[in-house]
């Protein structure tokens, strides 16, 4: 099998800054991004966005920025973001994407590691710059879209530097177009390259996975999907939420941003879409145009699924696609089979259903290890119905870790002599039922060594979700592997008699192949917790690294 087959070769110069040229001659007058700006609605154009990315191209030019050089890039949701972003790309120059929520002692080491020549931000972003100069001591040029009195260019000026249409630098498909940093709710922030044959295969993919079309409406909760809107002709709509702390957004203010402006199609966490659903059935409102929902970030609980689908259009579908910031997309399954064939198993335990493999994506599950992999082997290869890591290959597999080997060394299988494309390793435990389909057990570092056998959080964890008066639930191990405790940690939604003895009478659900080490281990011990911490990017993840060691700390 060979993934790499089932897209086209990339052109001899594959920047994907010919994009937004392409849509802005197709569609020049068409709203390529509408984002709030306090109380009032902004837009900007695909002409305007392409001759506003244009003229800040080539200020940077004259400022002394080259192809190739990093230019860490903190500006809010809008047409400057994507303004930015895409003159960069024309530039040849490398954006640097750190989330903001991931804190500020992470985002100084990012920002350290990645060693920018520029910074392109807000004007809290250059306060930063002051305050901890040893993080942005590589930085010499200064772009402000609110200057403070901190020096640097004023962005609305270096934008409106004149010029004929800027001559879009020419990249081959293996270069670096750009460096997006996970968000470390998993381990350290890392930084991953992607390449420009890295972003159009993600493109082909989501283009055959969903129906977008051009000249719709999508509503961007994660600001870097605005990107592919503007490459697939459609205009982004950002709704007025921080994306640095989704879940605590305003609901109605999403719903009604999403309505008003006839969005087909949406993207947001679970966060999100779980207090969008409240509002809905507090006020009793309903989407009319969304056709095409999607959600990512951590596992879909069912429940959420079951809901969003009552409040859209007939013939809506709700999609979950399965990926990580490394590779992306891997799978998808639409709301029709989850609810449907899927809904029962992943209430007996076998896990959150991914889906089937994206167009060329080659995911198979090898054996479970922790050290690095030098080079594949079909002896790694599991049978189906085993329980292993995810190992994904294919074009929008990125080329690593930058500046960080030794993650990469962890991360990355070299392929077979018959193979071409790197394998990367998902760090995400599950399984192959007969039928192809994945399904999610949790993450490798999350798994669960008795002194009996294997235990996977999620799929114990789906059905006891769906249990009246439970918010989420957490299976973590206690001690050190392979003799750990296993302890039940649930968070209600509110006080339930009897809640508490239900749940510590209730066997632990797995998939086949661990069912008899939680039979064997029989009860165990249930907490209630008040409440659980989520990761910094989409608040959605469980962070049950630090729930464990809250309960070893009990212990």
């Amino acid at each position: 099998m060979d993934p790499f087959a089932a897209f086209p070769e990339p052109p001899a110069d594959a920047n994907i800054a010919h994009w937004l040229r392409d849509e802005a001659r197709a569609r020049p007058d068409q709203a390529a991004v509408v984002w709030p700006r306090g109380a009032r609605w902004q837009s900007i154009s695909f002409a305007r966005l392409d001759e506003r990315s244009d003229g800040l191209a080539r200020g940077l030019r004259e400022s002394g920025l080259r192809r190739g050089e990093r230019a860490c890039v903190f500006l809010r949701p809008g047409g400057d973001f994507l303004a930015a972003i895409h003159a960069l790309f024309k530039l040849g120059a490398v954006p640097v994407l750190i989330d903001p929520g991931m804190g500020r002692a992470n985002l100084l080491a990012c920002v350290e590691r990645a060693a920018p020549r520029a910074l392109l931000a807000v004007g809290r972003a250059q306060l930063a710059k002051r305050l901890w100069p040893r993080a942005f001591r590589s930085v010499e040029l200064c772009v402000s879209s609110a200057p403070l009195g901190l020096g640097g260019i004023d962005f609305d000026a270096l934008a409106r530097t004149r010029g004929a249409p800027f001559p879009i630098e020419p990249r081959d498909a293996d270069e670096l177009a750009a460096i997006l940093y996970t968000s470390g709710s998993t381990g350290p922030p890392k930084g991953v390259g992607a390449t420009h044959r890295v972003f159009r295969a993600q493109l082909s993919a989501l283009r055959s996975l969903y129906a977008y079309e051009p000249g719709t409406v999508d509503a961007a909760c994660f600001p870097l999907f605005a990107l592919f809107d503007n490459a697939l002709g459609m205009t982004s709509l950002f709704p007025p939420l921080d994306p640095a702390t989704p879940a605590r957004c305003e609901p109605g203010l999403v719903a009604r941003a999403i309505e008003e402006h006839g969005a087909r199609s949406a993207f947001a966490s679970p966060a999100v879409w779980w207090r969008v659903v409240h509002w809905l059935k507090e006020t009793a409102a309903r989407f009319t145009t969304l056709q095409t929902v999607t959600s990512a970030g951590a596992p879909i609980p069912l429940g959420l699924v079951e809901r969003l689908q009552r409040y859209l259009p007939a013939g809506a579908a709700i999609h979950t696609p399965y990926g990580a910031t490394e590779a992306l997309p891997v799978a998808s399954i639409a709301s029709a089979e989850l609810l449907g064939a899927c809904r029962a198993p992943m209430l007996d335990g076998w896990g959150t259903p991914l889906g089937r493999a994206a167009p060329g994506i080659d995911l198979r599950v090898i054996r479970i290890d922790d050290a690095p992999i030098a080079r594949w082997s079909d002896e790694l290869e599991l049978p189906r119905g085993a329980i292993g890591e995810f190992a994904v290959r294919g074009p929008v597999v990125t080329r690593g870790y930058e500046d960080d080997a030794a993650a990469t060394a962890l991360a990355r299988i070299a392929p077979a002599p018959s193979q071409c494309g790197s394998w990367h390793r998902m760090g995400d435990l599950g399984w192959l039922d007969e039928k192809g389909r994945a399904w999610f057990c949790g993450r490798k570092s999350e798994r669960i060594e008795t002194a009996r056998g294997l235990l996977v959080p999620v799929p114990a964890e789906n059905p006891l979700n769906e249990i009246l008066g439970v918010r989420r639930s957490a299976l973590v191990g206690v001690g050190a592997r392979p003799r750990q405790v296993p302890r039940l940690l649930v968070e209600r939604s509110f006080a339930r008699p009897g809640l508490f003895d239900e749940l510590r009478a209730r066997p632990l659900a797995q998939p086949p192949a661990t069912a008899a080490t939680a039979a064997a281990l029989g009860p165990i011990e249930v907490e209630l917790h008040k409440g659980f911490p989520v990761d910094a990017r989409h608040n959605a993840k469980i962070r049950r690294d630090l729930l464990r060691a809250e309960a070893e700390a009990r212990a």
